[in-house]
């Protein structure tokens, strides 16, 4: 598996599970029938982050080899 498909992975798995835990608790601290879609609307949201900053790390570990 190439750096850059490994770096999106595990910046999505990170960010996505703190974001869906922090959803979690959000929504049971709100109103816990309704808790779940706040995993959702707040743990969507944080993967795509980490997908976004996987990437671009995994870009830069990328061209950083390459250069060598």
């Amino acid at each position: 598996m190439s750096i850059l498909v490994r770096s999106v992975l595990i910046g999505t798995a990170l960010f996505g599970a703190a974001g869906a835990v922090i959803g979690l608790v959000l929504g049971l601290r709100a109103y816990v029938p309704t808790a779940w879609a706040a995993v959702i609307e707040v743990g969507l949201p944080a993967a795509l982050l980490g997908a976004l900053l996987g990437l671009i790390a995994g870009g830069i570990a990328t061209l950083a080899r390459r250069g060598r």
